[in-house]
């Protein structure tokens, strides 16, 4: 077990199973079919991340250094919270980017009920160290525990 300390950028506790990105997530090409076709799993529909690609995200501790994309990227981010198919964190190894950040503030402001926890600046270690299928606990003030 360790334990990893960052940034809280959305706040929340949260227990969930790892799910670990080594690559940037598009979160357009992740999230969008998933959302269209009403998948309720979130199942990544991203051809060119080999780590994420046809895997469900939804409930799971998304872990990865960053996102890419445009501002519709950050829409398909809100979308996911909207109708209850988010991943249960998002936990960065690098600073959040402004895709990953427009729909995560968005959310956790426009939203009830819902909740994802975003928590960045990780460090390279943490993503070293996680792997599919661990346990990830948010104990609160951008601790993060591996297990």
């Amino acid at each position: 077990m360790k334990r990893f300390r960052g940034r809280v950028i959305t706040p929340g506790t949260v227990k969930a199973t790892a799910l670990v990105s080594r690559d940037e997530v598009d979160t357009l090409a992740s999230f969008g079919r998933a959302l269209r076709v009403g998948d309720k799993g979130l199942t990544c529909g991203d051809r060119n991340n080999e780590d994420l690609f046809g895997k469900a995200m939804a409930g799971k501790a998304l872990c990865l250094p960053r996102t890419v994309g445009s501002a519709t990227g950050s829409l398909m981010l809100y979308c996911a919270c909207a109708t209850n198919r988010q991943p249960a964190c998002l936990l960065f190894s690098q600073s959040i980017d402004t895709v990953a950040a427009g729909g995560s503030i968005l959310a956790a402001v426009w939203l009830e009920n819902t909740q994802m926890p975003v928590i960045d600046n990780l460090g390279a270690a943490f993503l070293r160290y996680v792997e599919d299928g661990m346990t990830v606990t948010l104990e609160g003030d951008g601790i993060v525990r591996v297990e």
